[in-house]
């Protein structure tokens, strides 16, 4: 929603916006866009009388704002759909949907088509660091999109990436997520095959090939040209050398090697994915390939905040177990034989119900340490935790945490922060309790 409010500056419409909790780095990009930000749900911001008011899927009925909207019979929308009938219209629409890595592929995306002239409006659900905002609106044709499963407001249940009219399409892979909206996997498959079905014959998926849930969705039924990656009868990346390059690969043939600062298989297959989706764009693989090496990835991926009497201390957004290993696997190649501290908040709602607390522990098992805050949890997780044998420092108070987290880091340590939240400002605060020297 934030990165709407952006586009709709872009297109010279006054824009105000409220929540409950607006934080970095999304409030900072806001207000230096001119988009007033309001805390809270308050009706006196009826005063306001917009022409229309364009409504996220946080808002529920009982909402006193949204309540005294639907009273006055104002105009209303939600997100998704302006963005469909005010700018994505006749535009060539590149969407990047699935579980993990979205806001980086579509980061990726955005950034090779900048690089080559292709002038790409974009939407992306983090801040890229090659952009001044995670949002813009151009002239130009194409726009580059992050296409979210999840509902698009309490009055229309349907995936937000329904709204999105793609004509070159990532499913960049598929699990369970969002359990207080999906009953189960098969669930989340049908909303992706919907998706698969408004794709033109004329347009292009391009779809991880190693993934199981993503074939059952194709099987189901697909009316467009399909590229698969980490596949050999598609596009493939090479072991990463050394110094970290590898070689990228189309149908067995070698289009180029990639050296960047990135780390991780799941990276590897977010650049192939964002390599495939170009070529169909009009960028060839070696150009694309140039891009990426000079990709400066995302905002709180796997983001440095500060290095405290040698402790490094980064901020991920990662929520979801199979995202937690990933990024710990990632600081690992990084960190080499240094100690990780992992420090998570399981803050999203599926993590908040416990629906995947059996497979928290052994997506962190490659940290050292592990700490996390239990605030807001309806589940045991010192329970869990035992149960696993991961052993994991708990605390539902956040300066306790953070005292823990100083306590035991030493010269050396990689602390990663994981959250999809603000985390009551941990970073910083730990910064400075860290250069207490205790």
């Amino acid at each position: 929603m934030g990165g709407l409010a952006v586009i709709a500056r872009h297109a010279g419409h006054r824009v105000t916006g409220c929540d409950a909790n607006v934080y970095p780095p999304m409030s900072e990009q806001l207000r230096s866009t001119g988009v007033g930000l309001i805390d809270g749900y308050g009706t006196d911001q009826l005063s306001l009388k917009p022409d229309l008011w364009v409504i996220g899927n946080v808002v529920t009925r009982g909402n006193p704002l949204m309540e005294a909207i639907l009273d006055r019979g104002d105009r209303f929308i939600s997100g998704p759909q302006w963005l469909h009938d005010h700018v994505l219209t006749g535009k060539w629409v590149l969407a990047v949907a699935g579980t993990h890595g979205k806001t980086t592929t579509s980061a990726m995306l955005a950034w090779i088509l900048e690089r080559h002239g292709k002038n790409p409006g974009f939407l992306i659900g983090g801040v890229p660091a090659d952009f001044e905002s995670s949002a813009r609106l151009t002239d130009a044709s194409h726009f580059v999109i992050e296409a979210d499963e999840y509902d698009t407001a309490f009055f229309d249940k349907r995936s937000k990436f329904l709204h999105y009219p793609a004509r070159t399409a990532i499913l960049n892979n598929l699990e369970f997520d969002h359990a207080d909206i999906f009953d189960d996997l098969e669930a989340i498959e049908r909303q992706f095959h919907h998706f698969v079905r408004t794709i033109p014959r004329a347009g292009r998926i391009v779809v991880n090939g190693q993934d199981p849930a993503l074939k059952r969705v194709l099987t189901n039924g697909c009316w467009t040209p399909v590229e698969q990656t980490g596949v050999p009868q598609g596009w493939e990346a090479g072991v990463p050398a050394s110094d970290g390059s590898f070689a990228i690969a189309w149908h067995g043939r070698e289009m180029g090697r990639l050296q960047w600062q990135l780390t991780g298989e799941h990276n590897r297959l977010n650049a192939l994915s964002a390599i495939g989706a170009a070529r169909h764009a009009g960028v060839e693989p070696g150009l694309a390939i140039e891009a990426l090496g000079t990709f400066g990835g995302v905002q709180r991926r796997l983001q440095l905040r500060g290095v405290v009497r040698g402790v490094a201390v980064y901020d991920d957004f990662a929520h979801h177990p199979t995202a937690i290993r990933m990024t710990i696997d990632g600081l690992r190649h990084r960190a080499g034989a240094g100690r990780i501290l992992a420090v998570l908040e399981p803050r999203s709602n599926t993590m908040k119900r416990g629906v995947m607390k059996d497979a928290l522990p052994a997506s962190l098992t490659g940290a050292g340490r592990v700490f996390i805050y239990t605030a807001g949890l309806d589940w045991d997780a010192r329970a869990v935790f035992a149960a696993a044998g991961v052993g994991a420092q708990l605390a539902n108070d956040l300066d306790e945490l953070i005292a823990a987290i100083a306590g035991e880091a030493r010269e050396g340590d990689q602390v990663v922060v994981m959250s999809n939240g603000s985390f009551g400002g941990i970073h910083g605060r730990l910064l400075a309790r860290l250069a207490q020297g205790r």
